[in-house]
């Protein structure tokens, strides 16, 4: 043993002075810390010129915040929840991060535009019902009657009936003698639910169930991407019924204003599925189509913005615009059509219409490269017209990597796109990532939507860091908050704050920033947004130092 000591002592002998070995950690540190702030210097946060002093405050307070809670929040037991963590799954960790004072803070934070979300799926679940029960002309049925072992299973459909189409008898959906397919009105349908279930209240949770994505369904049964799909596409179909309905319609998109601008949001631009060409009229004919459907749409913003006017808070709303979008699962000869019609809304509405998208299941559904003659031809035709749409496009929503749904990004740059929706795999491509960085194309990032879609598992996996640092603008977007239940943006702004050391309050201003800066806007609009958007983060920014 002692002559092992002795053959040791050499590797812990100093081979230089005190002094000079003091020199040399120096310079290390030296280099170190250059290098850590060249390799933050591309993100937005790091570039800017100026930071005010109360911005530096308060951009340390909510550091010191976060680090606190870390432990005094997600430290602790919180029942059903075995190993909470700031970032985690966002279904489970809900209850969680509303009783964090740093998610309050943030709930009164101005957070610019929201770039991406798809309006049938932005109205709280719960809302919508509510309202739909006011409505004598809905029904709903099923297509058999419900049980205890195909209640988790069976969809319900709903429809606004003409007035001599109303039932006037007949029993509820769980009774044993219920027909398949027969008509029910939505309030006796809900009284006469059976108390086995729930009663009324059953029925209200079963239906929100329905239209909405649970923590069980998930990180449990539909844990693949296409199964969480599967539940995800028949939120929709069930919501159809109701929100295309013109009484409820008008009184959805004025909820999604109200409740976006209450969340800090100031301008929209949502993504309208018009694949279905008719919704219901008051009167249950299907009678009003797309033209109508953008008639609603400029009443109700209309009159939200005279509300807001009467209460001295007119600034608080830019306006809301719409990306004309359809499903990516047409032929190119339908999707002409839908270009031509989207030709001719833009030229009646001008101030409505800011782009052009196909949506749905990347990895499921037809790449962009099966449309890519009709989306050329729609461009050379905006030319004739003297019209301009840009496309604004769905690519890498996907795991893959060269799949179609992968590749899917390289049609969407050669193709124009102005931003690019969702770009989850983007980081598998560095040439691409330059691209967008050059073309200053703007990536919207929907945070929760990718976890809740089984792309990641939690937000520390998410790859939004890659794109920052890597200096791509990001703008920070809900996707569709309904059916995931993350309302306006402040959780999606929440769970990237606490899944970074990074990150702080600076970077997510200058997130909000940039999705003003890379809205469609006309730049006086945009300059005029910009500028209130500066205001009220100033007010932010003290209210957090004052606190």
């Amino acid at each position: 043993m002692a002559n092992i000591g002795k053959n040791l002592r050499p590797f812990f002998t100093m081979s230089s002075t005190p002094t000079a070995q003091y020199a040399d950690f120096a310079q290390y540190k030296e280099q170190r810390t250059a290098l850590i702030n060249r390799d933050r210097s591309l993100r937005a946060d790091h570039s800017r010129k100026a930071v005010s002093e109360a911005e530096a405050k308060a951009d340390k307070i909510v550091r010191e915040l976060r680090s606190s809670e870390a432990v005094s929040i997600w430290g602790a037991d919180h029942d059903g929840i075995p190993h909470p963590f700031p970032g985690m799954e966002f279904l489970t960790g809900r209850s969680i991060i509303l009783k964090t004072k740093l998610f309050k803070i943030l709930a009164k934070m101005p957070k610019g535009a929201l770039l991406h979300a798809h309006l049938d799926a932005t109205v709280n679940a719960e809302f919508v019902l509510k309202i739909a029960l006011e409505y004598p002309a809905l029904h709903v049925r099923t297509t058999e009657p419900l049980s205890a072992l195909n209640i988790t299973k069976i969809l319900p459909e709903f429809r606004a009936l003409p007035k001599d189409a109303f039932a006037t008898s007949g029993v509820g959906l769980t009774d044993a003698s219920y027909s398949s397919n027969t008509w029910v009105p939505l309030q006796k349908a809900r009284m006469d639910f059976d108390p086995t279930f729930g009663g009324p209240e059953g029925f209200d949770k079963w239906v929100i169930g329905c239209l909405t994505i649970n923590p069980s369904e998930a990180y449990r049964t539909h844990n693949t991407v296409n199964k969480i799909w599967e539940k995800f596409t028949s939120t929709f179909v069930a919501s159809t019924g109701l929100i295309h309905y013109s009484p409820l319609w008008n009184r959805y998109i004025y909820e999604f204003f109200r409740s976006s601008v209450e969340d800090g949001v100031s301008y929209i631009e949502v993504r309208i599925n018009f694949h279905t060409k008719y919704m219901l009229g008051e009167d249950g004919q299907e009678i009003i189509g797309h033209r109508e459907w953008l008639q609603i749409f400029d009443e109700v913003q209309n009159r939200f913005k005279a509300d807001l006017k009467r209460q001295g808070r007119e600034d608080e709303f830019i306006g809301a615009r719409i990306i004309y979008s359809t499903l990516r699962f047409i032929s190119s000869e339908e999707l002409d059509w839908f270009c031509e019609e989207c030709l001719a809304l833009k030229q009646e509405f001008p101030h409505l219409i800011a782009g052009f998208d196909l949506v749905g299941p990347e990895n499921e559904w037809k790449p962009l490269i099966y449309y890519a003659e009709s989306l050329l031809r729609f461009r050379e035709r905006q030319k004739e017209l003297g019209l301009e749409i840009p496309f604004i496009l769905h690519a890498g929503e996907t795991l893959g990597d060269g799949t179609e749904a992968d590749v899917n990004l390289y049609d969407a740059i050669l193709l124009g796109t102005l931003r690019i929706g969702h770009g989850f795999s983007l980081v598998k491509h560095p040439k691409l990532m330059e691209t967008c960085r050059e073309k200053n194309i703007l990536i919207e990032v929907c945070p929760i939507s990718n976890e809740i879609l089984r792309l990641t598992s939690s937000m520390l996996m998410h790859p939004l860091p890659i794109l920052m640092n890597n200096g791509l603008p990001v703008a920070l977007c809900s996707d569709d908050p309904a059916v995931f239940g993350n309302m306006g943006l402040t959780f999606d702004f929440y769970q990237v704050l606490v899944a970074s050391e990074v990150t702080g309050l600076i970077a997510l201003g200058e997130l909000a920033r940039d999705s003003l800066q890379h809205s469609t806007l006309h730049p006086a609009e945009k300059q005029q947004a910009i500028a209130a958007w500066e205001r009220r983060w100033v007010r932010f920014v003290e209210l957090i130092v004052e606190a």
